[in-house]
């Protein structure tokens, strides 16, 4: 495990009470900071560590375990996965290793993290943080964030009522996945002008909106921070908003994600 960014809390240990730890696993590091479930606040420094290779859940789960360590952390963990996350067990592997799947992930937790630690999927984990305290904040109806970045991660709300596991990142269009020709690496791949990438994300979202029929759509991921060179040029029957909690929204929102006890 190599931590990136490192500060341990200065007394060595942790008051638990109205936080939580939270872990947003990406393809290439893991993000973890201790959040203050009332603000969304992230208290002190965050821990950046390196996604172990492979990336098994052991490994990954062991790499939270030491970054929580290094942050004088023992109380609950919520753990958001490039993953399916259905009554606990991871059922895709986006950018990780295939072992995921079928993996009770939310046991391992348990066993090695804290008794009350929760797992979800990371567009959902960073919705919630945006529907709790950012961009989706009371919006009554129906509010759709999109991750744009590696792929494009999906978070569905009705009147603040998250709908789980949506993956409209992996719908067909023109005959293959959605997220190969329309996401934020994909922009990057191709060596597409904002005006190209936009025309394609267009088609892509004409397809969504018609479906779904969104009161607010929040554009998330790294590509939102140039939101104003590229969100001008669509041109879609709904309100279009960009996320506030940016890099940070998968972490705030997997430690939301734990229950209040």
């Amino acid at each position: 495990m190599t931590a990136l960014d490192t500060q341990p809390h200065p007394s060595g240990t942790l008051d638990h009470d109205g936080l939580a730890l939270g872990a947003d696993v990406g393809g290439s590091s893991i993000k973890i900071g201790v959040v203050n479930r009332h603000s969304g606040q992230i208290v002190g420094s965050t821990v950046k560590v390196t996604t172990p290779k492979p990336a098994t859940p052991e490994a990954v789960v062991a790499a939270i375990k030491g970054a929580a360590e290094k942050l004088g952390w023992t109380g609950p963990v919520g753990v958001a996965v490039p993953a399916v996350v259905r009554a606990g067990r991871t059922h895709s592997a986006a950018n990780i290793d295939p072992s995921w799947i079928g993996a009770d992930i939310e046991a391992l937790c348990r066993q090695e993290l804290h008794p009350d630690s929760v797992v979800v999927n990371d567009a959902d984990a960073a919705g919630i943080a945006e529907v709790r305290l950012g961009a989706g904040r009371e919006v009554r109806g129906t509010c759709l964030l999109l991750t744009l970045g590696t792929g494009i991660g999906s978070a569905l709300f009705t009147n603040g009522v998250l709908v789980a596991n949506t993956e409209l990142g992996h719908l067909r269009i023109d005959g293959d996945s959605a997220e190969k020709s329309t996401s934020a690496s994909a922009k990057v791949r191709d060596g597409l002008s904002y005006p190209d990438w936009a025309a394609r994300l267009q088609h892509y979202l004409e397809y969504v909106t018609k479906v779904l029929t969104p009161d607010v759509l929040i554009f998330g991921g790294g590509i939102s921070a140039d939101a104003d060179l590229w969100v001008p040029l669509l041109d879609l029957p709904v309100e279009i908003r960009v996320a506030q909690l940016r890099n940070d929204a998968g972490l705030v929102g997997a430690a939301l994600a734990v229950p209040h006890r």
